[in-house]
């Protein structure tokens, strides 16, 4: 009875922008949830071993997490398949596919709690998703579907309540996921701000993003990222750039990267993206070619497994040097050294 009760979510893909409404949900069911262990070298390595080479990177962590919920004997894990979060704007084929992708390389045996959020058609938008999990656990009240949806919200507004105020991803997740709702303030300035460009699977994930967040902060950079950006700000960023929106994951890439570009505070953007990830690399060579006529640098990350730390360090403080000197050059040219410096000597008096 206890194992029918109980829920197994990866924590891959949608995981780190939807898991506090999914935490809201499944607790206010009465669904008890067990995450897998955060992403290390062995996740990476097992679901690599599952996957053909051009698999990218998010995927074969994805397929590590779901093969670590089963070491830790769950047998019931929760695989969303969504496939459009509006009318005609649609999910790249592997998210869109993935329950497909994990029972075809997962040869073991267990339950997929499968559903479906499609925009794009008729009779497949929220409730019908949610109403899809819940029938899985024999649950077909719609008023309590309801009901545990509000409670989904209400603990992903606080998230977004906090991340957008410039909490840090882990903190903003962790006060929400207790119910409270805190706001910093920080009076450090930091003499360099970034706005680093990704998903969230990337950048969230400390092992495949190698603990970015925490390495520029260390170089004395502030970091913004599309979590502390409206729907609004960054539909805003996509016009900016002449975009017409296609992907779903396309306000936290363009979107954010648009606003940012605009954004005077800004010193520059760095990209971080998968190795062999289609959408990602049509995406970022339009952000590279208005970042040109921003007169904005640039970086751009591409990961996979075989990255290594060494390397990613040097590129990140090659980039943040270069934005210093770039900064001082400005601060430099703005004064003005033709006017005559003359010292102020009225305090001497002499003596006759």
């Amino acid at each position: 009875m206890e194992n029918q009760k109980t829920i197994g979510i990866p924590r891959g893909m949608s995981f780190y922008n939807n898991y506090p409404f999914y935490y809201g949900f499944f607790t206010d069911l009465g669904i008890k949830i067990v995450l897998s262990d955060m992403t290390t070298k062995q996740t990476m390595s097992a679901g690599s071993s599952l996957v053909v080479t051009e698999t990218c990177l998010p995927i074969k962590v994805y397929i590590g997490h779901v093969l670590n919920l089963l070491d830790k004997g769950i047998d019931k894990i929760f695989v969303p398949s969504i496939q459009s979060i509006a009318p005609k704007i649609y999910n790249c084929s592997k998210i869109r596919g993935l329950p497909d992708l994990v029972r075809n390389v997962v040869k073991q045996d267990f339950t997929l709690i499968e559903a479906t959020l499609d925009k794009s058609e008729k009779n497949q938008g929220l409730y019908e998703f949610l109403s899809e999990i819940a029938s899985q656990f024999g649950i077909n009240d719609m008023e309590k579907v309801k009901k545990a949806s509000k409670a989904g919200w209400r603990c992903y507004n606080n998230f977004q309540i906090m991340s957008k105020s410039g909490m840090s991803y882990k903190k903003a997740l962790n006060y929400a996921l207790q119910g409270k709702v805190f706001i910093e303030s920080s009076d450090k300035e930091f003499p360099i701000s970034v706005a680093l460009i990704s998903h969230g699977y990337n950048i969230f994930d400390e092992r495949t993003s190698m603990k970015i967040f925490d390495k520029l902060e260390d170089m004395d950079v502030k970091v913004y990222s599309s979590l502390q950006l409206s729907t609004e700000q960054m539909a805003d960023g996509i016009s900016a750039l002449g975009q017409d929106m296609y992907w779903a994951n396309e306000y936290e890439m363009t979107g954010a990267a648009g606003h940012y570009l605009k954004d005077s505070k800004i010193d520059g953007i760095i990209t971080l993206t998968a190795f062999g990830c289609g959408p990602d690399s049509l995406m970022i060579e339009h952000i590279i070619r208005k970042a040109k006529s921003y007169n904005k640098p640039l970086l751009n990350l591409t990961i996979d497994e075989q990255t290594g730390e060494a390397g990613f360090i040097t590129r990140l403080e090659a980039f943040v040097d270069m934005l210093f000197r770039k900064k001082r050059a400005n601060i430099i040219n703005k004064i003005d050294i033709n006017n005559e410096y003359i010292p102020n000597t009225n305090y001497i008096e002499t003596k006759k």
